[in-house]
């Protein structure tokens, strides 16, 4: 893939998505600066930057 290329995807499939225990919330790990934090929160967002898919069997593999 050109990275150039965004990726696309859920938030649930990404490695910055991620289970905060102390406050029982999924959360984006993700600093965003101002700008990208108000196109966010106002739903103006095209495709995520940032994502990146979590392929958990592909950390396991590489442990056998």
């Amino acid at each position: 893939m050109d990275q150039k290329q965004k990726q696309t995807g859920s938030c649930e499939t990404c490695v910055f998505y991620n289970y905060d225990e102390e406050y029982d919330v999924y959360e984006c790990r993700v600093n965003l600066d101002q700008d990208e934090l108000s196109r966010f929160l106002s739903g103006h967002t095209g495709d995520c930057p940032f994502y990146r898919f979590y392929d958990e069997y592909k950390s396991v593999q590489r442990q056998v």
